[in-house]
């Protein structure tokens, strides 16, 4: 991934491996080349006007021819011409490479129509990263604007021109999209010339760019060029399980890297016999379980196990004579005799300087203190058990609450009664009341009491 297009600085200057600008795995520049012969003290005799120059980290390369009277080299950044005005870009490849390049991408000479005009200076190089700061926020509006339209696309990148007057809005679709209004709105908003251009979702992802799941970035962002296309066959044959979130790549398709060592198996299972899946042998049917394709090994079980007893191993060499055998009506005892053996390997063992103490040395048990486990109870006990003894001693403390009202009512009605029967009689049994009350005393202080229960009423 280029350096300028991740947030891992700001000046285009790698902080991670301290190269200053490149690096020998091609980290630092999408779809990097190397231009070893500019670095040798070679003359070149028959000097090659045209040059390879990349856009944006690599983002797209183009051919352009290199003027004498502009004096520049490979890793120089120009200004050169395009169809709607001028670019920035940098040399990546000059010389006798360009011709290898121009082959290998079927470029002929005669199709290199713009030129480099100049060396960039700082103004050039300063409306560069203006331009590219307003890429971000140029495809964030984009992609709102057709959500607006509803329009079934995705906005993957945009790209503006040196010159920032025109930008290019890369789109993934399912279908074709019409989209003339876009561009109407587009062009309203952003005061540019627009330019759509629908690509795939494996170029999308090398522009992006992203770490695979090796580990690595991905290929399709540093080195890959021409994408095949890739079927679950491949898988298949190499004797992967068909998981298909772990056989796609970031872009959602499968990875293009099971195509690499395909070729390397298809040659490798040209010994294997066809049609193996099962041998006839006098103890019974043996079912292919596995196979591994390098070492030229089949594994079998016997059917009556359901595959599930003791694999065989054999040779794909004995498989095939077993089948021969299967054709001429012949059946082997079993596969017991006919398995490969394993033999542990006899070499003597290196000394590494100390002893394995494996099984030696017992180590005395931890006493660990039994603690004791509260008896929790089942959550479904809970429910149960919880709710009655919560509703009893909701219940108890209700018949609490209303036998202490119901005394309290009837003390204050028993008094109320009792008042006005003193007040209204006025005989002995209120006073002998009031006399216990204040402690018993004797029968000649009723007068006195009854004044006093008199004052106490009034």
């Amino acid at each position: 991934m280029g350096c300028t297009g991740c947030t891992t600085c700001g000046t285009g200057t790698p902080n991670g491996c301290k190269s200053n600008g490149g690096c020998a795995t091609g980290g630092c520049n999408r779809l990097n080349t190397y231009d070893w012969l500019s670095s040798m003290d070679v003359v070149d005799t028959d000097p090659f006007d045209i040059v390879e120059v990349s856009f944006k980290n690599g983002a797209h390369k183009g051919f352009y021819r290199n003027q004498d009277h502009t004096r520049s080299i490979t890793g120089d950044d120009v200004v050169v011409e395009t169809g709607t005005g001028l670019d920035v870009g940098r040399i990546t490849l000059s010389g006798e490479l360009v011709r290898l390049q121009m082959k290998k991408k079927k470029t002929s000479e005669k199709d290199v129509l713009h030129k480099i005009i100049r060396k960039a200076n700082e103004r050039d190089l300063e409306r560069l990263a203006e331009a590219r700061s307003l890429e971000m926020t140029t495809m964030v509006r984009a992609r709102a604007i057709a959500r607006n339209l509803k329009l079934d696309m995705k906005i993957g990148d945009v790209e503006y021109q040196g010159d920032k007057r025109k930008a290019t809005f890369y789109y993934t679709a399912d279908g074709r999209v019409d989209f003339r209004e876009l561009i109407r709105h587009y062009a309203k908003e952003f005061r540019v010339k627009i330019e759509m251009r629908q690509i795939g979702a494996r170029q999308e992802s090398a522009r992006i760019g992203g770490l695979g799941s090796c580990g690595r970035e991905l290929c399709c962002s540093t080195w890959l060029t021409d994408f095949k296309s890739v079927t679950t066959a491949a898988a298949r044959y190499q004797n992967l399980a068909i998981n298909q979130s772990k056989l796609s790549g970031m872009c959602g398709r499968l990875k293009c890297c099971l195509n690499y060592e395909l070729d390397t198996y298809l040659d490798a299972l040209q010994q294997f016999p066809k049609n193996a899946d099962k041998l006839q042998t006098e103890a019974g049917t043996a079912i292919l379980v596995k196979t591994d394709i390098f070492k030229g090994l089949m594994y079998y079980a016997y059917q009556k196990d359901s595959g599930r007893g003791k694999l065989y191993t054999l040779e794909a060499s004995r498989v095939k004579d077993i089948k021969a055998m299967n054709r001429k009506g012949e059946k082997p005892a079993d596969l017991v005799s006919l398995q490969v053996i394993f033999e542990a390997d006899s070499e003597e063992e290196v000394d590494m300087g100390f002893e394995d103490v494996t099984g030696v040395i017992e180590l005395p048990e931890e006493k660990r203190s039994k603690k004791r486990r509260k008896n929790k109870k089942k959550p479904g006990n809970r429910g149960k058990g919880g709710n009655s003894t919560s509703r009893g001693s909701n219940n108890s403390q209700a018949q609490n609450k209303s036998s202490q009202d119901k005394g309290s009512n009837s003390s204050g009605k028993k008094g109320d009664d009792k008042g006005s029967q003193d007040n209204k009689k006025g005989d002995g049994k209120s006073r002998s009341r009031n006399r216990r009350r204040k402690g018993g005393r004797g029968r000649g202080n009723n007068n006195n009491n009854g004044k006093k229960g008199d004052g106490d009423k009034s």
